[in-house]
């Protein structure tokens, strides 16, 4: 299929359905456990254990991208594009992951008596080390290789199934009594370990045994590098401005944000399902040129943009109920989700140019524009939470999501232009002098 193609066939467009159906349902019902589990243990070790907890999980999860250097993302590309390399990627991706996220491990394990406070038992940061470096990561992979097939089922139900245990764990673990978060830490890693065996043991009896080989070549793993650094520069303007506002302003305030942030998360899932369940395709037809890869968002984008406008539209008018919800003390998350709910929207539209630019064989450009972002997002939150408290969080949260959008289609832009004068080269004619002419 090229980018002049009406669009997939009706097998393919069932396909991608399902997947997203798949994926919806998966997420949806993981917010569901998530918030079982968080309330079961919050009640369970009480405000210093669970902040002991939340201080390890939060320090792990700043270098958790870089756990498996991109593997399942170029699992996902290369399979994608040829099915038969499976095997190979397949046992390169584990390979990777063991190796880099063992020494992570034992990196965080040696800046933790220094980051976090001494109070913090070393067997619950070994433990949540262990557990969502390793096996965590090794759940993410196996789900990778099957949503390189565009086989989502399990893809949804490996993360899934990861909450499912770790909230029978919390249950059987406040059952049993004398709660420290170090004995919960022990119960989170069993349940984390257990899952991963799980997912790793179900994809090789239905996909294949991982070829037995090392790594990727260093050009692949620099690839890698670019997928797992866009990762965390996600995660920093997505989530960092919570833990400024704890530090610059108060903690009513990042609870007051963290709710209605929440909130925008849960109503993005299903744009989030989609662009999970069309990420192959992004790749397949990248291989062909931007423009063939910017065809699927084409398609894909206006259902999910109009969707995004509606669920935002519905948070706006909903948020007064709110409060009657998770109580009183969160009455101002209602404005603060009345402003943040553009995000779905902005959101829909910076993740397609992404996706696009990514399937092309551009990340490196993506990561850049993601890069600058995360720096602007930190720089700007500086002022605006120490003025305006969660106010400025939310205006800086809408700003970088909307600068983003705008840097990422004129990267898009300015890729596909590039290629259109590539193409229109003629044989024998240096590309430097069609550059020049064009410059003229």
């Amino acid at each position: 299929m090229t980018a002049s193609d009406p669009g997939p066939a009706p097998d393919g467009r069932r396909t991608l359905a399902r997947n997203t159906a798949w994926m919806t349902v998966g997420q949806g019902t993981r917010v569901v456990l998530q918030a079982v589990y968080f309330f079961i243990i919050a009640r369970t070790l009480g405000a210093d254990g669970y902040g002991a907890f939340a201080g390890a999980v939060a320090l792990v999860a700043i270098v958790a991208p870089f756990a498996s250097l991109g593997a399942g993302n170029l699992l996902v590309m290369h399979v994608a594009r040829a099915p038969e390399r499976f095997h190979r990627y397949w046992g390169g991706a584990l390979s990777i992951t063991f190796a880099s996220a063992t020494v992570l491990a034992a990196a965080v394990l040696l800046v933790s008596r220094v980051l976090l406070p001494a109070t913090i038992p070393l067997v619950l940061v070994v433990c949540v080390a262990i557990g969502d470096l390793i096996f965590a990561r090794l759940i993410d992979i196996a789900g990778q290789a099957y949503q390189a097939h565009e086989r989502l089922a399990r893809t949804a139900q490996f993360p899934l199934l990861m909450s499912l245990l770790r909230t029978a764990a919390a249950a059987g673990f406040a059952a049993v009594g004398h709660p420290t978060a170090a004995r919960w830490a022990l119960w989170y890693l069993g349940s984390t370990a257990v899952a991963a065996s799980l997912a790793v043991g179900i994809t090789i009896r239905e996909l294949g045994r991982p070829a037995r080989v090392f790594g990727y070549p260093a050009s692949e793993l620099r690839e890698g590098a670019y997928f797992a650094t866009s990762l965390s520069a996600q995660n920093i303007y997505n989530d960092i401005d919570k833990s400024m506002l704890a530090r610059l302003s108060t903690l009513d305030a990042t609870g007051i944000y963290s709710a209605a942030y929440r909130l925008i998360d849960v109503a993005f899932v299903p744009v989030r399902s989609l662009l999970a369940a069309a990420y192959p395709r992004f790749f397949r037809q990248g291989q062909h040129g931007v423009r063939a890869s910017l065809a699927v968002a084409r398609r894909l984008l206006p259902p999910a943009a109009a969707y995004a406008t509606v669920a935002g539209i519905g948070l706006f008018v909903l948020s007064p109920l709110l409060p009657r919800i998770i109580g009183e003390s969160f009455r101002a998350s209602v404005e603060a989700t009345r402003w943040l709910a553009v995000l779905p929207l902005l959101k829909s539209i910076h993740y397609f140019a992404a996706d696009t630019l990514t399937g092309a064989g551009y990340q490196g450009r993506r990561t850049v524009a993601q890069l600058v972002v995360a720096a602007a997002n930190v720089l700007i939150n500086i002022p605006l939470i120490a003025l305006y408290s969660w106010r400025g969080a939310a205006w800086s949260s809408i700003g970088s999501d909307g600068l983003l959008a705008v840097l990422l289609w004129m990267i898009l832009w300015s890729v596909c232009r590039r290629e259109d004068r590539v193409r229109a080269t003629p044989a024998g004619v240096p590309l430097l002098a069609v550059a020049e002419g064009a410059g003229r």
